[in-house]
């Protein structure tokens, strides 16, 4: 099969295009073949080592964690699945090696989800990962209707998520974001906020009494900035700030969860979530989209087609 590699860590320039093996299938798992990979953050630091204390890695490393594609082969003990199924999952293994940037990878039946059928190929490839981070941030803050909730990042892969996830169940959302972006904001139901000095000012113009919860996808100083505006200091979470703990917030690693796709599937097929892709590049040219995530301007998703 077709995948991009790396032989070492390294950055975009070390991938390349090359010939592998198929992957084996292990019970409970089924082949996919790939139509889109969605590229994450995690892809690109995972590749440049920053990872390497937590997770096990082997070379040639195949990158890449979403996928939507079609069930090629079913393993034993995969009864879920059958050959010809539609998916998308968050293909997380316990290691990390052969991944989705590849025309073909194994799965759990754990990790995956029937594609929703009104999203594209490369749509569906874009929501796992970031539609769990988004899922699993607001679970974990127990956001529900009538709750008020600050998203930083909000026009952000995983923030325009959480923003319409949120909606959907009935909060108030106040996004954090550039101007540029403040109308796309609106456009998914939230109230826009430009980010920068004097943030937590500026959401106290629209919620005076406080926000009930904040979700920080961006880092930096933004779960100190959430606790100055939440009702309750330890209603904010954050996926960027690992001592989030020890500041009174909760930090959230995405798991891989096939009953949160479905809902989330669920959402998407009832007309209550869209995934905004970026830009799609074909395969070989994963190196471009992972200069253009590293660069961090991009609103929504990047894609990668295999075909």
């Amino acid at each position: 099969m077709k995948a991009i590699a790396l032989e070492q860590y390294g950055g975009p320039d070390a991938l390349r295009l090359t010939e592998l093996p198929d992957p084996k299938v292990a019970p409970g798992e089924v082949l996919i073949r790939v139509r889109a990979a969605g590229v994450n953050p995690v892809d690109w630091k995972l590749a440049a080592g920053y990872l390497d204390p937590l997770m096990e890695v082997g070379f040639p490393l195949v990158p890449g964690w979403d996928v939507s594609g079609t069930v090629e082969r079913v393993g034993l003990d995969a009864g879920e699945f059958s050959v010809g199924d539609e998916v998308v999952g968050y293909v997380r293994k316990d290691w990390a090696q052969k991944g989705t940037y590849a025309e073909l990878v194994s799965a759990h039946v754990r990790m995956l989800a029937p594609k929703p059928a009104s999203l594209s190929w490369t749509e569906a490839a874009g929501l796992p990962l970031a539609g769990l981070t988004a899922l699993q941030s607001l679970r974990r803050l127990d956001v529900g209707a009538g709750d008020t909730v600050l998203v930083h990042a909000a026009a952000g892969g995983v923030g325009s998520l959480a923003t319409q996830i949120a909606v959907a169940w009935g909060a108030r959302v106040i996004g954090t974001a550039s101007e540029r972006n403040h109308d796309f904001l609106r456009g998914l139901g939230a109230e826009p906020v430009t980010y920068g000095d004097g943030l937590a000012g500026r959401v106290r113009e629209l919620a005076p009494d406080g926000v009930d919860a904040a979700l920080d996808f961006v880092g930096g100083d933004a779960v100190e900035v959430s606790q100055q505006v939440v009702t309750k200091p330890e209603r904010v979470a954050s996926i960027a700030d690992s001592d989030a703990p020890s500041k009174g917030a909760h930090y959230v690693w995405v798991r891989p969860d096939g009953a949160g796709l479905a809902e989330l599937g669920a959402l998407a097929d009832a007309g209550k979530l869209t995934v905004n892709v970026d830009r799609v590049l074909p395969l070989a040219e994963a190196a471009e989209a992972w200069h253009l995530s590293q660069a961090g301007r991009t609103r929504g998703k990047l894609v990668l087609e295999v075909k």
